[in-house]
């Protein structure tokens, strides 16, 4: 099942995406997908609906984040060997963890805003994994019993911000439209293997990044458990899992950053294509 919310920002409604790729209204059934929803009980819900039954969302309509209501936007850093070797940094030897803040979170195909000041702005496709029930100190063995499903996510990042402005990683993770999620929530009983998926990039056509996240350094379900020792993960909460290689910031023989007019197109196999334009600072 391919979940999604469509409609004006800040005005989204809840939405499937039915076998022909057409958007069906379930704002007649709840009222987002959102917190209980995402639980085992609230999906088997929705999966038991006829989405002939639903009526159609207007044709054209925008597609905004796939989750709505995120209570914490986790990601984790340098999580594929390839990667941690062209950012010139050491294998971790736990996941890296870092906040994105929830107020960057936009819609797959929203613009994406040149942050005053910006110089490195940077592109990063990951795997992003949506919980569906509360987990605190859970086991690898039991993590991914609290998935709800996955998505595309680009991890936007300003790297002078990021890399030289003292502090955490935070200040480069956080801009507005530095978090586009979606195009759609895929419930995880359509995505058997997670470590068996591509992730690609282009940047006005030119690939830019193909890796597969067989090449994580921690799994899905490290991630989820090893997560849980340190907060208690809740429904609705989405972790972004880590790019593989080709960010600008690693291009040789030098690094590459987005320029305005530049449009990147970002897929996770599965899981939906997001396409976003950079544009001039507000």
């Amino acid at each position: 099942m391919k979940l999604l919310r469509w409609g004006p920002k800040g005005q989204e409604k809840p939405g499937l995406l039915d076998t022909e790729g057409r958007i069906r209204d379930l704002s007649g059934v709840v009222d987002d997908i959102a917190g209980a929803e995402l639980a085992p009980e609230g999906l088997a819900r929705l999966a038991a609906i006829d989405p002939a039954t639903l009526p159609l969302a207007p044709e054209g309509a925008r597609i905004g984040p796939c989750v709505g209501r995120v209570p914490k936007f986790l990601a984790i850093g340098l999580n594929y060997a390839d990667h941690a070797a062209e950012a010139g940094m050491p294998l971790p030897k736990e996941p890296v963890l870092f906040m994105k803040a929830t107020s960057c979170i936009a819609g797959p195909n929203d613009d994406v805003p040149m942050p005053r000041g910006s110089t490195k702005l940077d592109w990063e496709v990951e795997l992003g994994v949506v919980i569906g029930t509360r987990a605190s100190y859970v086991t690898r063995e039991d993590a991914l019993a609290h998935v709800a499903g996955y998505c595309t996510i680009n991890d936007i990042s300003e790297r002078s911000f990021q890399l030289e402005r003292g502090g955490t990683w935070d200040k480069g993770k956080g801009c507005d439209g530095f978090g586009p999620i979606g195009p759609w929530l895929v419930t995880k009983d359509e995505v058997p293997n997670p470590q068996d998926l591509r992730l690609t990039l282009t940047v006005d056509g030119v690939v830019r990044q193909n890796g597969t996240t067989r090449t994580m350094i921690f799994d899905v379900a490290e991630i989820v458990s090893h997560v849980s020792q340190f907060m208690t993960l809740e429904p609705g909460d989405v972790i972004t899992t880590g790019t593989p290689p080709g960010v600008g910031m690693g291009a040789k023989p030098d690094p590459i950053f987005l320029k305005v007019g530049e449009t990147m197109r970002v897929a996770v196999e599965g899981l939906g294509e997001q396409v976003q334009t950079v544009v001039a600072p507000r």
